[in-house]
């Protein structure tokens, strides 16, 4: 039976989800701000060099200026105590350059699942697992 915390976590998950999926950087940046402690400890393929709330803002920015589409349907959550588990897919076009790839015009659909953490309402750590091999396939960066 879940609990009043699982819900809300689960909710503001999906709050901060709906933000990324609006395509605004604004809007992504200040949805950070809101859900998500500034010293979140970030455990996913991020580019290095930031750390905490900066590492989640730069990823986003990398993201979206590669692929100005991206959109993550959440296909099913998990919660449990003070954790919530997303399994999405990730769909966009590459529009912009992406770990050194030129634009390629080509549309990726690809899996991820992360487990976030919550403290006092806000994300506090996150865990994740991106099927980075099937992206940079479908981009023609690894051969098939």
């Amino acid at each position: 039976m879940p609990t009043t915390e699982t819900t809300d976590n689960t909710a503001t998950l999906h709050r901060f989800h709906s933000a990324v999926n609006s395509g605004d950087p604004d809007t992504v940046l200040n949805a950070i701000d809101e859900f998500v402690a500034p010293d979140v400890r970030f455990h996913a393929p991020v580019p290095m060099g930031e750390t905490g709330a900066k590492a989640l803002k730069q990823v986003w920015d990398v993201l979206l200026r590669a692929f100005p589409d991206i959109h993550v349907t959440i296909e099913e959550t998990v919660a449990e105590g003070d954790k919530v588990v997303s399994r999405n897919t990730v769909t966009g076009t590459h529009r912009g350059e992406y770990r050194g790839l030129a634009p390629t015009g080509r549309a990726v659909t690809y899996g991820e699942i992360f487990v976030f953490r919550f403290v006092d309402g806000r994300i506090a750590e996150i865990r994740g697992v991106v099927d980075v091999l099937t992206q940079l396939r479908q981009l023609g960066a690894l051969p098939s």
